[in-house]
Formats: structure tokens, sequence, C-alpha cells
């Protein structure tokens, strides 16, 4: 992917570069100190992708993507700042990395990338929006009333449906959101979530005990003590799953 990377200060620009070097598929085309230097340049070589800085002298980085003509790049935000997260959001960034910038977080973030460049075009109908399958590693907005949460995927041990919602588990927090439940499996990962019933879906990395149940089901003790029976058909799939 064709790569800008604006920052206003030249040592996280030259540390960025040092960290994307053995990423072959990442072309860094050229670099901005400033919103102004970053919309000539995005002009000028039409960059697929953005490592963006929030905080710099003149437009800050969302009012720099406010500004930018036609169709815009991808962004994966970088800042030392974690309080504009959930803006981030709103802008929907790729992602969203604190500095200084862990390599394993870069190289998850960048295997996504990858992996989503990979997947072959399919026709679709011109306003159809394509949307990614999420895993542990992806960041997701919540708000539930005036609460809002930008929590790791990773985080929530168990989706349960509760009719036109679904509550979120994770950490000492369940916040509802207007989804079926149907509509959030066909969004996650298989390999990390998986439906253990009509009304739940547990994170297959919290699992702390299986029992068998009746009927030939499992009941399956999360970390936190979270109990959620695996219905007899789901079972099935759930041992082929897991080599059980």
């Amino acid at each position: 992917m064709r790569t800008l990377i604006v920052d206003d200060e030249r040592l996280a620009r030259n540390e960025l570069k040092r960290l994307l070097e053995p990423y072959t598929k990442i072309e860094i085309v050229g670099e901005a100190a400033n919103a102004e230097e970053a919309l000539v340049l995005i002009e000028e070589l039409q960059p697929e992708l953005l490592f963006l800085d929030i905080q710099m002298p003149g437009k800050n980085g969302f009012e720099l993507l406010s500004s930018i003509e036609g169709k815009s790049p991808e962004v994966i935000f970088t800042t030392a700042y974690d309080e504009y997260a959930i803006k981030a959001f709103e802008y929907n960034a790729l992602d969203y990395l604190l500095k200084p910038i862990d390599t394993e977080r870069l190289k998850d973030t960048i295997h996504r990338i990858e992996e989503n460049q990979a997947q072959p075009e399919t026709p679709a109908h011109p306003h159809e929006r394509v949307e990614k399958v999420l895993g542990a590693t992806d960041q997701v907005f919540v708000k539930d009333g005036e609460k809002c949460w930008f929590v790791k995927l990773g985080k929530i041990r168990l989706f349960e449906s509760m009719g036109n919602y679904v509550r979120l588990h994770f950490d000492d927090q369940k916040p509802l959101v207007l989804k079926s439940l149907n509509n959030l499996e066909e969004r996650l990962d298989p390999n990390t979530y998986f439906r253990a019933n009509r009304k739940h879906i547990i994170n297959l990395h919290w699992i702390e005990k299986i029992e068998p149940w009746f009927s030939g089901g499992l009941l399956v003790t999360l970390q936190g003590g979270d109990k959620i029976e695996i219905s007899r058909r789901q079972a099935i799939r759930f041992k082929e799953l897991m080599s059980l």
C-alpha cells in the first residue's frame, strides 16, 4: 500500500519508518510535518494509507481528514494520547496506535491490513458497505446511554442476546448494543468466537472449564464465573473445533 506518514515530530517519523521496514507491502511514498504539507502530498501522491498523528501545529489530524477532497486514504492514528480514541472511531480509522508504538501491536495491525488486501473483491452494489471480520485484536466503539467505551474485542468474554439488543460482558461492564446476535456472529472471527446456543456467543480464549451436560450438551465456565450451556447440536461442532 502506498503510505504517507504525517507527524510534526521528525524523530517520531523516523522511528515509524524504522518499525515499518520489515513490511514489504507497505511502501512509504512520503512524509509530512503538518496538515498543510500532508494535503499537498495526498493530492500529489494519492496514498492508500495514512499513519496520522492527531495533535499537530495548525490543523490537527481530524481537521486534516475533514479537508481532504475526493476519496480519503485509509487511516491509522498514531498519538501519545488515548482520549481521542472514541473520536478516531467516528472517522472509521483502521486502528489507533498509542506512542511509543508497540511492535507486536503494529504487527497485528499490518497483518490485518494485508489480509484485507489479499481478499478477492466480489461485485457489490455501489452503496453496499462490505464489513470486515473482526478478531480479538480489533478495537470496537461501544455506546450505552451516556457511557462510551473503546474496547479491544478480545476482552469481551460473552455476547448475550436480549431481544433486539446484545449485552456485552467485559471487565465489570455489561453494556447493551442495538444489534442482533445473528448479525454479530457474521462479523466475528469463528476461530475465536463460538455460538454456544440461541442466546450466547462465547470467547473461546476465556474458557476455564468444560463439563458434560444434559442431553449431550456441554456446560462451559468462563473466567469470571459465567456458566454457559452449549446445546447438543452445537456441542458436536464445538468438539470438532476444539479437537476433543
